[in-house]
């Protein structure tokens, strides 16, 4: 597997590494070529991306590999006199369930051990990069290879294949536009209660005054009279949401009150915590509204070109993966070398890779079995398989952070990757896009989130008398909250920038196609006309996942004639 590895970085370098002045430097250094080679990855990478030539190369030399030659030489006898638990798991970030928390360990390293531990001849050991370079055996004997588990669509007789010229010609652009889109890292955990509470005040205003026109509302009323109520829903206690616990906090227009609500009298109703709503019903004691008709929110209308398009002569294929892309017993990159085969097979117009690229979730680096330059060298070598795809297909890539990005940034809203040194070619081929955007592909908008939104309202949201699935309840809730992520307040896991949030984190529109992947089952639904797909993740535990493909046409663009969903067919396939 690590050769595989390897081989896609080698891709990147020039001939001259392959010269005897390499090979007598691994003798001398008593280094493997492999190793050599991750060597030069991390060194290279603590130098900003140094190009190989003979200068930087006689640089390496004295800066790394006499060192690494030396440690061996001094410190081989040190360590192994040491007892085996200072010499055990290196300190790194342990990540929990839930919030990332800095804890104190249990049986703290001595001194000397620290010192051994940050040592940079051991942290540049290659041996230290990969605890588990095994692949995985339950995902290499996994059945079902390829096979379709969701249709959506008129697929009979499909070809799931690119255009002739793999994303030549694809338009593809935030929708937003790059000025009014989050483009780079802000300072966080910096905001204030009362910004919370104005950004939710405005939230009830908004969808409020969308509520009054569509339902010919005259006039909302306070909570403590009996009328039509605007507010938001929220929970009596810390506990969950029950038919017994729900209350209505009105906005200051409407004195900003909460008041306990009384369903029985609805006879269908499904609610989570932050929903605006409005609630017709009677209020005799100022106590308790006696709730008898239910107002949800409405969606906002579909993405209109402002100049007449025509409909595309051939599909466009799309295909969608979310992370994690290692198995959770290892951490070689079987899946994601299996997700590059198929795209260099299909050869899609568009790549749309979501999150958690180096998960913090993942079993080796939530104990701390990957040291912090081995971890350098991790996220390199995935850079490297990227752009070998980048070079091999040219098919156009998005990728999409996760807030269990380990290197990336833990807010949500969350800002763009940064993937600096990429060719001129590879930039026009490469959108850097942040969690959550609506990007517009060839005139067909799509929504983008790698925040679980499905899994953590599915555990808040309450229902009676529905008759609909909780996959679509939920889904068209998000729709006609008209936001990424309505649920307030959001899971602990979610660290939420509410004055960023509400800048960056609503729907401008609904979008054509909704792609919201979850741990919960995957699917691919029409919700109030938005195709909403969860491709589920590319791996699950110590087991292959899925990934989703699309075909999507952009229909001719006429105000007289009645909207087409532009998604021809879809569909979630086992990696």
């Amino acid at each position: 597997m690590i050769n595989s590895i390897i081989f896609l970085v080698l891709l990147s370098f020039p001939s001259s590494l392959f010269t005897p002045s390499v090979v007598e430097l691994c003798i001398c250094s008593r280094i493997q070529a492999d190793e050599m080679l991750l060597e030069w990855v991390a060194y290279s990478t603590t130098k900003n991306g140094l190009k190989l030539s003979a200068d930087t190369l006689e640089q390496f030399k004295h800066e790394v590999t006499d060192s690494y030659s030396h440690f061996f030489v001094t410190t081989t006898c040190s360590i192994t006199s040491l007892p085996a638990q200072c010499v055990g798991k290196p300190a790194f970030i342990s990540t929990g369930p839930q919030k990332r928390a800095l804890t104190t360990p249990e049986h703290p390293h001595s001194k000397r051990s620290t010192a051994l531990l940050a040592s940079p001849g051991l942290l540049l050991s290659p041996a230290s990069f990969s605890p588990s370079a095994t692949p995985s055996q339950k995902y290499s004997q996994r059945g079902g290879k390829g096979e379709v588990v969701v249709t959506f669509g008129a697929v009979q007789g499909t070809r799931w294949v690119g255009r002739r010229s793999a994303g030549a010609g694809v338009q593809l652009e935030l929708l937003e536009g790059c000025e009014d889109s989050l483009r780079s890292s802000y300072k966080f955990m910096f905001q204030r209660l009362r910004d919370v509470r104005n950004v939710l005040t405005e939230k009830i205003e908004e969808l409020g005054e969308s509520l009054k026109s569509h339902f010919s509302i005259e006039e909302f009323s306070p909570v403590s009279l009996p009328a039509q109520v605007l507010g938001q829903v929220c929970c009596d206690s810390n506990g969950k949401l029950n038919a017994h616990s729900v209350l209505l906090e009105a906005g200051p227009e409407q004195g900003g009150h909460q008041v306990p609500v009384d369903l029985s009298e609805l006879k269908e109703y499904s609610l989570f915590p932050g929903q605006v709503v409005v609630m017709e019903g009677m209020n005799t004691t100022g106590r308790k509204l006696m709730a008898s008709k239910l107002y949800e929110g409405v969606p906002l209308p579909f993405y209109t070109p402002e100049i007449k398009m025509e409909m595309d002569e051939e599909p466009m294929n799309v295909l969608v993966a979310c992370g994690p892309y290692t198995t959770s017993d290892t951490l070689t990159f079987d899946p994601l070398l299996d997700l590059i085969s198929i795209i260099v097979r299909d050869r899609p117009d568009v790549c749309l890779l979501l999150g958690p690229f180096v998960d913090s979730k993942h079993e080796q680096i939530e104990v701390g079995l990957i040291t912090p330059r081995s971890f350098i060298l991790y996220c390199v070598l995935i850079r490297n398989c990227l752009c070998f795809l980048l070079s091999s297909v040219g098919c156009r890539l998005v990728f999409v952070p996760s807030q269990r990005d380990i290197h990336h940034h833990y807010i949500f809203p969350q800002p763009p990757f940064t993937l600096p040194n990429l060719s001129k070619d590879q930039v026009q081929r490469v959108t850097l896009v942040p969690d959550p955007c609506t990007l517009l592909i060839d005139g067909v908008t799509f929504g983008l989130t790698s925040t679980d939104i499905l899994f953590h309202m599915g555990a808040e949201e309450i229902s009676c008398g529905t008759g609909s699935d909780r996959f679509s309840r939920i889904l068209k809730h998000i729709l006609t909250q008209r936001s990424y992520y309505p649920l307030y307040p959001p899971v602990e896991e979610v660290n939420m920038d509410y004055e960023k949030f509400q800048s960056f984190g609503q729907m401008p529109l609904t979008p054509d196609v909704l792609i919201i992947p979850s741990e919960l089952r995957y699917f691919v639904k029409d919700v109030v006309g938005c195709i909403c797909v969860n491709p589920g993740r590319l791996t699950k535990g110590q087991v292959g996942g899925t990934y989703g493909r699309l075909l999507v046409q952009r229909s001719a663009s006429s105000q007289d004639v009645k909207r087409v969903s532009p998604c021809l067919a879809a569909q979630v396939v086992k990696v």
